[in-house]
């Protein structure tokens, strides 16, 4: 029924009750522990701006770890900045009066105890404009608190094998992997603590192992004169001692840190700087320029961060079955994990480097997610400051729908800063213009030195990774570039920092395709006129491919994106170059299996090396085929024939197939995948998921679960909305998503049907479809 129709007959407005229920249903999503948890696995999340906290209570103390964006050592490794433990006495924490409470409303983690006529309450909670973690201690009576620092680095570690997968090393055995010890002292009534990154680094390993010192002192290097760190302070806290211990498989020493005498409320905090200083002295006068501030606004800071999070909330939810709390039934399990998820992408909004897709900031002890892995709680599979991009573009796609465009800037900005280096591969190595972005990709934009090939032969080319996984995967560039450009799309952004990049990527298609033909022959295009794309790869997975249909969609829709933004972005110069291009591409490619027409990978393929689907990716990410366009069926078709779409089909890690299920209206599918994607995790954290294919807590695994979730409530085309293109009649939903030209859409299904809908700006629901 179209729903202009229904519009007649619904009359709704923004109201008080609204947001009332909105703010309910918020909090029966909150999470709450009865009991205290065994290890760092069962921990819960807490942070906000860019810091992730894993906190737990453990034999009756308080731990958490500390993670903060862009704490990337020499080896690049993600580092954590320690742990902290807090003991009462007496201990307020009993098995029969314990709880530990998710606040996602003001993104708090609340623990309470009771023991005899004792009560007390922790509250920890993260200054959202500033690097500064709250502990706030209450209690009826007073209570004496020991906050202790502890710390793993405090002397240098050597890793081997498997454990430098943590870092950029991985398997280069030529080189012995160390983590250099930490800085940390009492200083003032204080513990400081600080990482301090060397003169040389896997930077410049990485640079002269792939030929690029003549341009070495261009190229950005964002490890070089990196410091991080923090203190944890608190007033009445003096320094009692030392010691060491050991945590799951991990020796360390601990700073204490006492208060003088019992008090009834107490206030720690732990104050964190990451700085680009060339001395320890620069870092420590910006650390104390920190702790002046957080003290000058500590009475509106919580103020601050708590209307920061009321506003996340508010902009963008989905709630399934919010009047029927069944814990046990998946559809509501969904709409759950899907806040709880969203609540730890929030925690990075402010963040210098984007959310990592292996992990975010809120990994634990890496035992607890494969018990051969007895390393430090520092590592995480798949490299800290290593950006994978078919893995990191699941974290981000989902946030166009939910509004959450500030949250993108960390990827966006990762990608500008790294366009020079890409600009000066193909100058050194191929004498042509365009950035070269390869699909592994370190913090420095660089191919990581272990996938590059440490054992090349003579005379190949050395632009290209000697990989049978990597090589000449080029196109996963183009999503974020295509992200960029849907931002300007959604919410009218000025995206004109990102265009050069945007026409540098596409520049590199251009000019390598045609540099490669001249290297085959006389002629740069086929007898049609159209770039050939070979080598070319339809990701991991169809290889040496001529001609991939992954990279002809991609280049496709990011060159009718560029096309159709506002004058003001291209001139005309630059419009009639790209016209030119997009006339040269060459068409898709189709096969048939049992005479159905289907989608093929590429023209043709040497080798399958993965399980990835790139039959179906011009359905998503490129929207070439879906609800509303032509064709579709051949879409369908490649779904139910393919031989290796039924194969390599799954709901794991970073598959994508309960998103193509989700774009084809495919109700059953899309359901049964995205809420395999997220219900709960087996974890004692219900979003805590994975390790999948990479690392836990997986984010892609939950990115293309929330983007499964979107679109099977809304879909795009330009200025047309697609409501419940894939929804099943019998789940009630209360969402509020976002979509193109600065448009909100919020809509109640009860029973099946649509019992309450806003649609702003108002002259926007004109253009909304019900397929319900």
């Amino acid at each position: 029924m179209k729903l202009r129709c229904l519009l007649l007959c619904l009359f709704v407005t923004f109201s008080y009750s609204s947001v009332k229920a909105q703010l309910t249903e918020l909090k029966s999503n909150d999470l709450t522990w009865y009991t205290e948890s065994k290890n760092s696995s069962e921990s819960m999340p807490c942070g906000g701006g860019d810091i992730g906290l894993n906190v737990w209570c453990e034999n009756n103390e308080i731990y958490f770890y500390i993670s903060k964006s862009a704490t990337f050592d020499e080896n690049n490794a993600f580092l954590k900045l320690g742990r902290v433990k807090i003991r009462l006495s007496p201990n307020p924490f009993s098995d029969t009066n314990f709880k530990q409470h998710l606040s996602l409303q003001d993104g708090s983690v609340i623990i309470t105890g009771k023991n005899g006529n004792l009560s007390t309450q922790v509250k920890l909670w993260v200054d959202v404009h500033r690097p500064v973690v709250h502990i706030e201690i209450n209690s009826n009576q007073p209570v004496k608190t020991e906050a202790d620092y502890e710390n793993w680095r405090y002397r240098d570690r050597e890793s081997h094998g498997q454990e430098n997968n943590q870092g950029s090393w991985k398997w280069d055995n030529a080189v012995q992997v160390k983590t250099i010890k930490d800085s940390v002292a009492f200083i003032n009534n204080a513990v400081q603590f600080y990482h301090q990154n060397k003169d040389t680094s896997v930077f410049d390993a990485t640079v002269r192992e792939q030929g690029l010192e003549s341009v070495k002192s261009q190229l950005f290097n964002p490890l070089h004169n990196l410091i991080f760190g923090g203190m944890l302070s608190g007033e009445g806290m003096i320094p009692a001692g030392t010691y060491s211990g050991k945590y799951m498989n991990t020796d360390f020493e601990g700073w204490i840190l006492k208060s003088d005498k019992g008090k009834s409320k107490q206030e720690l905090e732990v104050c964190l700087n990451t700085t680009y200083a060339s001395s320890a002295k620069i870092w420590q006068d910006r650390l104390d320029s920190i702790t002046r501030d957080a003290k000058a606004n500590r009475s509106s800071a919580l103020k601050a961060t708590q209307n920061w999070w009321k506003q996340f909330w508010e902009r963008s939810y989905i709630f399934i079955d919010p009047d029927n709390i069944d814990t046990s039934n998946i559809a509501w399990q969904a709409g759950r994990n899907y806040q709880l998820f969203r609540y730890m992408l929030g925690c990075n909004a402010f963040g210098k480097y984007p959310t990592k897709f292996n992990g975010g900031l809120f990994t634990f002890d890496p035992v607890y997610v494969n018990p051969k892995f007895n390393f430090t709680p520092d590592f995480r599979n798949w490299g800290g400051g290593l950006m994978t991009a078919q893995n990191q573009r699941l974290v981000y796609w989902p946030m166009l729908k939910s509004g959450d465009f500030d949250l993108m800037k960390p990827q966006f900005d990762f990608y500008l800063r790294s366009l020079q280096n890409a600009e000066l591969r193909s100058k050194v190595y191929w004498g042509h213009e365009g950035g070269s972005f390869t699909e592994q990709n370190e913090s420095f934009g660089l191919p990581n030195i272990a996938e590059y090939g440490l054992k090349r032969p003579a005379g190949f080319d050395k632009g290209v990774e000697y990989n049978a996984w990597l090589e000449y995967t080029w196109d996963t560039v183009l999503e974020f570039c295509q992200m960029m450009m849907e931002t300007n799309h959604y919410s009218d952004a000025d995206i004109k920092q990102y265009i050069p990049f945007i026409e540098s990527c596409l520049t590199f298609f251009n000019e390598h395709y045609q540099y490669l033909a001249k290297q085959r022959g006389i002629k740069a295009f086929d007898g049609d006129g159209h770039l050939v794309l070979f080598p070319g790869s339809g990701a991991e997975t169809y290889k040496m491919a001529y001609n991939s249909t992954s990279t002809i969609a991609g280049l496709q829709a990011v060159l009718k994106t560029l096309l159709q933004l506002p004058p003001q972005y291209l001139t005309v110069e630059e419009r009639t170059k790209w016209e030119t291009m997009l006339k040269r591409l060459p068409p898709l490619n189709f096969r048939e299996f049992d005479g159905h027409k289907t989608i093929s990978p590429a023209q043709s393929w040497e080798r399958i090396n993965n399980v990835e689907t790139m039959q179906l990716y011009p359905v998503f990410p490129w929207g070439i085929y879906g609800i509303g366009k032509p064709d579709l069926d051949v879409a369908i078709n490649t779904w139910k024939y393919d031989t290796l779409a039924i194969k390599f089909r799954s709901g794991m890690g970073w598959k994508q197939d309960n998103i193509f299920a989700a774009r084809m209206g495919l109700t059953k599918e899309a359901a049964d995948l995205t809420t395999y994607k997220l219900k709960n995790s087996g974890r004692r954290f219900p979003a805590f998921w994975g390790p999948g294919f990479d690392w836990a807590p997986d984010h892609n695994w939950g990115g293309s679960g929330m983007i499964g979730l979107q679109e099977m409530l809304m879909q795009v085309d330009d200025k047309k909305i697609y409501l419940f293109p894939a929804w099943p009649k019998d789940w009630d939903v209360h969402f509020k998503l976002h979509a193109p030209y600065n448009t909100t859409v919020e809509a109640i299904i009860k029973n099946g049907k649509v019992t309450s809908l806003i649609v702003l700006p108002k002259e926007r629901e004109k253009d909304v479809i019900s397929m319900l």
